[in-house]
């Protein structure tokens, strides 16, 4: 059993698929395949079989799968302490959903660095929808934004911001002129616009799975864009109470009544167990839960979130001055 082995199958086992894994991985899947074939060997286990259009794992892969995982992270953390102490440095590593980066994550940095000067951060914005699984492997030291789903390996999950979302509309629009008991039915067969995680969210997953039909939701590189949509009378969105009470207070928007509205969610910080994460990660994770930290992600003043372009974003560091500071050609 190598190390390389494990590494294959720990992807094979996260993505569910041979051919995913060797994309992952940058090499042809007959490599992928002997891999496996000789960890089947090693261990008198066939540890996947095909299941469908796909695999599945055997009791014997289920309890590879954990410890491979574990043993790959430790590895690739190890390799990265050891380059850390060689460039006498650190860099906190964070994944953040793509609601929570856009609305709180750049004042929350701030925050912290002011409070915590000295890492440097590197931020990716993704779905996080394995974001237990790449916690696990240390692909990432602290998740913000969302709550992995339970494990054999433990992880220290923590609420720190309550928010919450109504259904707005431009001044214009003709459901604003729509009596309130009518609003419901009509608003259902409106064009309804999105950020990048619509439903992501198990409280908005369970609040749309409750709809007696499913709008016609169009996502959009940022919740910026759909507001920007709704603003122009193209449709309706749920937007998030803080971020647009001055448009609410001014008339800019109009809440419409909805049932089941405010709906009320949760941006969760995750690591592993303490002790086995950076001393940044815990600090950070215990500073999220902070009044200082809530005041700062609720304020009006400040850089508020993080822009989500493409796919992922990387957005730079902040300095050993405590100063968040941009990269080249993203905005913090």
């Amino acid at each position: 059993m190598t190390l390389s082995q494990l590494r294959t199958f720990a992807l094979v086992a996260r993505l569910g698929s041979l051919r995913a894994a060797a994309r992952e991985l940058g090499i042809s899947e007959p490599a992928v395949s002997a891999a496996l074939a000789a960890l089947r060997t090693d261990l008198g286990d066939a540890l996947v079989v095909r299941s469908g259009g796909g695999i599945a794992l055997t009791p014997g892969g289920r309890a590879l799968a954990a410890y491979a995982q574990e043993i790959v992270g430790l590895v690739d953390q190890s390799r990265r302490e050891v380059t850390r102490a060689q460039r006498e440095g650190e860099e906190l590593r964070i994944l953040a959903t793509p609601a929570f980066a856009e609305h709180a994550a750049g004042r929350l940095l701030q925050a912290y660095a002011r409070r915590h000067p000295g890492p440097a951060a590197k931020v990716v914005v993704d779905t996080a929808d394995d974001a237990g699984a790449l916690l696990r492997e240390r692909a990432y030291d602290i998740a913000l934004g969302t709550r992995p789903a339970r494990s054999s390996t433990p992880l220290h999950t923590m609420p720190f911001l309550r928010y919450r979302r109504v259904l707005v509309a431009a001044p214009n629009h003709p459901l604003t002129a729509v009596a309130p008991a009518r609003v419901p039915v009509r608003a259902l067969a409106q064009r309804w616009f999105s950020g990048p995680s619509a439903g992501g969210p198990v409280e908005e997953q369970r609040w749309f799975a409750g709809l007696p039909a499913v709008p016609d939701v169009v996502q959009l590189d940022s919740e910026a864009a759909a507001l920007a949509a709704v603003r122009a009378g193209e449709g309706l969105m749920l937007a998030v109470v803080h971020v647009i009470r001055r448009e609410l207070a001014t008339g800019g928007l109009v809440q419409l009544a909805f049932p089941g509205t405010p709906l009320v969610g949760m941006w969760w910080a995750s690591t592993l167990a303490p002790g086995r994460v950076p001393a940044a990660a815990d600090s950070l994770l215990r500073f999220a839960g902070s009044a200082e930290a809530t005041e700062a992600m609720m304020s009006v003043e400040g850089p508020r979130g993080l822009v989500r372009r493409g796919t992922q974003v990387h957005v730079a560091l902040w300095s050993s001055r405590g100063a968040v500071a941009p990269s080249s050609d993203r905005e913090v």
